[in-house]
């Protein structure tokens, strides 16, 4: 009977425990579908560009950063490295493509390192106007836009930054004043400083964030820039002589490497997309009208402003298109540059210029 008693007491005991883990099991279970779900991983996407610090191009970046946070899956947070803090256009291309960064605003000095075909929206004297360049441009985005994806970067929008202008410390007007001058170039553009030295001029090749201090020291007395980059890197201050010349737009767009983009949910991807086409409608209306208000503000700070001279016009016009055959080809793929003069020739047509 004691043999009955204690078989049938372990087995109570081993239904007893049994019990208890199935309870643990249900508990543990219930808790875990009662908990909420963990918060999705913080999608970041850090941004470099040579936008100064504050301005508009900055600001309009900024402003679409803040709206990527309210993206669906999560939002995704937008961190921004401005004024060439993190280098030149050529570093922020090399940051991205080792993946210290993920996207960049670039200008085409930039993207020109990704693909070279983007340099043909930045011919000297191609484009009379922005009607021009915005016809141009919208006709070969498509390409453009393969092109730049097949080198594993997603563009995000298009902008421009004005016109390019010549600015110099003492008063100038014909090509032949200017080659008198050391002329600022971007560094590790080696073709253009060949195109340069070639048409008589003598271009130092240089960082943006070495301008400000090649004035100081003579390194150089002149450059080309817009005249809002001119006014927020307070550049005029030392070369205050701008000719009234539009020499090229520097048009620009905002790209992101194509690992970061996959990253990014599927469902995101069309908010910010359509944020990012936004901000480049703005980036180009008030970047634009922001370029009138930057030469009236220079004016009033001691710019001068040299008028451009029918003759002087003439000859740099000549010098530009001189330099065409060096420039199609070894700096603008042959064929885009031919797609870009027919463009613009049919842009001309159809305004009945």
């Amino acid at each position: 009977m004691n043999g009955n008693l204690t078989r049938a007491a372990s087995g109570l005991m081993r239904v007893r425990s049994g019990a208890r883990r199935l309870l643990a099991v249900v508990l543990v279970s219930a808790a875990g579908a009662a908990a909420p779900a963990a918060a999705a991983p913080e999608l970041l996407i850090k941004m470099g560009t040579s936008a100064p610090d504050g301005s508009s191009w900055h600001q309009i970046i900024k402003e679409m950063g803040e709206k990527w946070k309210q993206a669906p899956g999560g939002g995704v947070t937008l961190r921004i490295y401005p004024g060439g803090v993190l280098g030149d256009e050529p570093d922020l291309v090399r940051k991205m493509r080792i993946g210290q960064i993920q996207a960049a605003a670039l200008t085409a000095v930039g993207l020109s390192n990704i693909d070279p075909s983007v340099a043909a929206l930045q011919i000297p004297m191609m484009f009379r106007s922005y009607e021009e360049l915005d016809f141009v441009r919208e006709r070969l985005r498509p390409m453009l836009e393969k092109r730049l994806e097949e080198k594993d970067f997603v563009v995000l929008n298009w902008g421009d930054a004005g016109w390019v202008m010549f600015f110099a410390k003492e008063r100038f007007s014909s090509p032949d004043d200017l080659k008198r001058m050391k002329l600022f170039v971007w560094a590790g553009d080696n073709d253009a400083v060949e195109v340069w030295k070639a048409s008589g001029f003598h271009p130092v090749p240089l960082a943006t964030t070495d301008i400000l201090p090649g004035l100081q020291s003579g390194l150089i007395n002149a450059f080309d820039t817009t005249p809002l980059l001119a006014l927020a890197s307070q550049w005029f201050g030392l070369a205050p002589y701008m000719l009234d010349l539009k020499w090229a737009p520097l048009v620009g767009a905002t790209v992101v490497t194509r690992k970061a983009w996959e990253r990014v949910p599927a469902e995101a991807r069309p908010f910010l997309l359509k944020t990012a086409a936004e901000a480049g409608e703005r980036l180009r209306s008030d970047i634009r009208a922001a370029n009138d208000q930057a030469i009236e503000a220079m004016k009033k700070r001691g710019l001068t402003i040299v008028p451009l001279t029918p003759q002087a016009e003439a000859a740099w016009r000549k010098v530009a298109e001189a330099a065409y055959p060096k420039i199609r080809g070894p700096i603008v793929p042959a064929g885009m540059f031919d797609e870009v003069q027919r463009l613009r020739d049919e842009s001309r047509a159809r305004a009945g210029k």
